[in-house]
């Protein structure tokens, strides 16, 4: 990927509320063939019985209690929107007392962009959300949210934690999400939770919570088939059934074929899910587990000299990704007394990653002739057995370098949480406390081949490998075996207390505790042992103006420890080859971020629907920020450092109106990412001074993070049985990552439209279809530099490169048809 995932995907070749969705629970049955509405800001509903007015007030909680799978009665039942405060899976909170900003899918959302990839439907219904695909591949996007990413680049600073039923995702070593590995069909709600540090490390910008299907909440079976463009064949199919009163059985299967609109990148997709649960009275309990099995090519950007020349065209190949994971999960919930939910949960998960990675390398022909030498013509280049590496290659012959590296991690952890509705003082109150413990054992192996480099930028192995290679001044490389160990613990308890029916205040926090553990299987370099603690409060409250207007604030801090890849690269007097290549380090210190937001939202009944608007704001003040500094000249060379404060602040809006036959949603979001601390990096910038370094002066706005989103959507029931719909995203301009000091050109704003439609031809059988892009706009939604002098520019007669750009090319127009069927 020797252009560049920039210096990130090298990086692992050489190395509204205070909770999440997994309490949201919805009241009946799903139908397999409608889509699921709803009408308070995505959330699914929960059905409760309404107590009855008590003599004794103190004597048990009058707030509406929800009785999901109890015995039916003949007290008067509700509906209500719930969100809960932490990674649990039990009663939610009122959305009127949530003290952050809601953002949630729902499955019909996630269903109309016919796409098996969940980020799809995040980027077109969350308004501060924005889709990168640095990598070049659509299923394995970055996730940015108020400028802070989620992403599956391993090397890339982590800034969003990401849940599936109340489990941690993000992979061990580097802290990255592999959305392609979660099961899209097999989602039943997302929401994005802000301003909470109940979901632990790293939900610095908040954290993603992805509640799923089973038995009881899903009953039916449906079969979707679509084809399309660029070879796209994809299928799934669902089925759930309630087996008894007790019993409810769910499964899900996905595939995917796709050839992609690039050179060498085919895309395979192949996952399932499942889920068997006990219900009895007021007890739940479920196992669920899941495997997937993905590959995936063209992993990295491309220099803009060749996108010119052709929009699929790839820099250097090959690059593979192959991701493999298998996870049980149990969980379980007991309504102990009518005031207090006891919960647990216990998971193992297995994954694997191996990446081939095709590259320019710094092993080049000697003064001395016949033999390889690195960095420069006189410093050897040695093989695994340490003696000098023989040229094997005609003199001239342009060198390249196939990186290879594998991650194996087995995660385990364990979790409790009890939530209690007993009054205080005579007020309504809710108190949640908890416990986790998650560890995770990694085996990371590295290694590089040198080749030659062909005129298509095809790099052919000469099964030559390199061995300790290398000096303080050139970089080094070699083979790298390395074990390492993370532990992490957490502690938390949040309380809402009702001061009156309107008000609201919630308090609380989570203290974290992390050791990781870093063991070198080929010598002693990269030992370590590295232990970090931290107490991240939580303070907000919210204050029911009207009937239907809410305003809410609130404060609270979070900390992201550094990964075992960080750690194992952070010295930049030794870089590595970023995901591949670990060396020694002095130690990195923790992140902490300082977030407070405030908004206003509220829903009115009118007469064309249910109209629903939330505006609010935000800042986030992080300490000791962690990035990725790479080293000019030396490409993939590069090391990660804590580089002072960063702040993004921004404002988010959004109106929408919900009803049988029109459903519109329009939203607007501003991010302003700045550094708050003067720097020096290495850069690739055309305005780099002498030594390869730019000056990043107080102000300058972080790369790679647009200022402006906005986004329109809309569906429109022409009949009862055919729909049409489209949308509208406009992202505008950023700076390229490189230049963090924001003297070059920003990368080009884009808009782009989409339209959906379909027709119910019987009452269990659906056709549809969607053009993406339809007005072919060529766009890239990426942009860094690159080391303009690696390689030739075979496309113009092997001069050199002029152009600094290499981007990430957005796919063009595609078309797409297919059919649902229900059972």
């Amino acid at each position: 990927m020797g252009k560049v995932v920039s210096f990130r995907r090298r990086l692992l070749m050489a190395s509204v509320s205070t909770g999440l969705v997994s309490g949201v629970v919805f009241a009946s049955p799903a139908v397999a063939a409608p889509d699921q509405e709803t009408n308070v800001q995505n959330l699914p509903p929960v059905e409760v019985t309404v107590q009855p007015p008590a003599a004794a007030r103190h004597s048990a909680p009058t707030r509406p209690v929800a009785r999901i799978g109890a015995a039916s009665s003949a007290a008067p039942r509700t509906r209500l929107y719930v969100f809960p405060t932490s990674p649990g899976i039990g009663r939610g909170l009122d959305v009127d007392k949530v003290p952050s900003a809601i953002n949630a899918v729902d499955p019909g959302q996630i269903k109309r962009t016919g796409s098996l990839n969940v980020t799809d439907a995040l980027r077109d219904n969350i308004a501060g959300v924005n889709i990168t695909e640095v990598t070049g591949n659509p299923f394995q996007p970055d996730v940015e949210f108020r400028g802070f990413v989620a992403s599956p680049v391993t090397g890339t600073p982590q800034g969003l934690a990401v849940y599936q039923n109340g489990v941690r995702i993000n992979e061990a070593f580097s802290d990255a999400v592999n959305w392609d590995l979660i099961p899209t069909a097999a989602i039943r709600s997302v929401t994005l939770v802000t301003n909470n540090p109940a979901f632990g490390l790293n939900a610095l910008g908040g954290a993603i919570n992805l509640q799923m299907k089973d038995g009881f909440t899903y009953q039916g079976a449906e079969i979707d088939v679509m084809g399309g463009s660029f070879g796209r064949i994809q299928g799934s199919a669902q089925w759930g059934k309630q087996v008894d009163k007790n019993y409810g059985v769910y499964a899900a299967l996905e595939g995917l074929r796709d050839n992609g609109f690039r050179n060498f990148s085919q895309s395979t997709v192949r996952r399932f899910y499942g889920d068997v649960g006990y219900k009895a009275g007021d007890s739940e309990f479920h196992a669920n587990m899941g495997v997937a099995k993905n590959d995936f090519g063209a992993s990295a950007t491309v220099p803009a000299e060749l996108l010119d020349k052709y929009w699929g065209a790839t820099y250097t190949t090959p690059q593979t990704t192959s991701n493999r994971v298998g996870y049980l999960n149990l969980t379980g919930k007991v309504d102990a007394t009518p005031t207090w939910t006891l919960e647990g949960a216990a998971h193992v998960r297995r994954y694997e990653q191996k990446l081939v990675d095709g590259n320019p390398t710094d092993v080049q022909e000697c003064a001395a002739l016949g033999l390889l030498c690195f960095g420069d013509d006189a410093t050897s280049a040695n093989g695994t057995n340490g003696a000098q590496l023989v040229n094997p290659y005609p003199l001239g012959t342009i060198l390249g370098e196939i990186d290879r590296s594998t991650i194996r991690s087995t995660s385990f952890g364990v979790s409790g949480q009890a939530t209690n509705t007993d009054q205080l003082l005579g007020h309504d109150n809710r108190f949640v406390m908890g416990a986790s413990y998650d560890a995770s054992v990694t085996r990371y192996n590295a290694t590089a081949e040198i080749g030659s480099m062909g005129e298509n930028y095809v790099v052919s192995g000469s099964g030559l490998f390199l061995g300790p290679t290398g000096t303080v001044d050139t970089g080094f490389t070699g083979p790298v075996s390395l074990r390492t160990v993370n532990q992490y613990n957490g502690l938390y308890a949040m309380d809402t207390f009702n001061v009156t029916d309107a008000f609201a205040l919630t308090g609380g926090g989570r203290f974290n505790v992390a050791r990781i553990s870093l063991e070198d299987q080929l010598g002693t370099d990269l030992n370590g042992d590295h232990t970090f603690t931290r107490f991240n409060p939580v303070i907000g409250g919210t204050y029911k103006i009207t009937p239907e207007l809410t305003a809410y604030a609130g404060y609270s801090e979070a900390n992201r420890v550094p990964t075992p890849l960080e750690l194992g690269c952070s010295d930049p007097a030794r870089p590595c080859l970023i995901a591949a290549f670990l060396v020694s380090d002095p130690p990195l210190k923790q992140v902490v971020s300082k977030t407070v937001e405030a908004g206003f939202r509220g829903t009115k009944e009118l007469n064309i629907g249910t109209l629903g608007w939330k505006i609010g704001g935000f800042r986030a003040t992080n300490y000791d920020d962690i990035v990725a500094v790479p080293v000019v000249g030396r490409t993939g060379f590069g090391y990660f450092s804590n580089v002072g404060r960063t702040r993004r602040q921004g404002l988010e809006a959004e109106v929408n109106i919900k009803s049988p036959t029109l459903q519109f949603q329009a939203s607007y979001a501003f991010v302003d990412a700045r550094y708050l601390d003067p720097l020096e990096l290495g850069s690739e910038s055309p305005f780099a001074d002498g030594n390869g370094n730019i000056q990043v002066s107080p102000g300058n706005q972080l790369p790679a993070i647009p200022r402006h989103r906005v986004k329109v959507g809309i569906d429109y029931a022409v009949t009862d049985v055919w729909k049409v719909g489209g949308n509208a995203l406009y992202v505008s301009s950023q700076y390229l990552v490189g230049d963090e000091s924001n003297q070059f050109a920003k990368l080009p704003s884009y808009t782009v439209f989409n339209l959906h439609t379909s027709y119910q031809v019987a009452k269990n059988i659906q056709l549809y279809g969607k053009v993406d892009n339809i007005f072919d706009k060529r766009y890239a939604t990426y942009g860094q530099f690159f080391d303009t002098g690696a390689l030739p520019n075979f496309t113009n007669g092997g001069n050199d490169f002029t152009d600094p750009r290499s981007l990430s090319p957005a796919r063009p127009r595609a078309f797409y048809a297919g059919m649902r069927v229900t059972f």
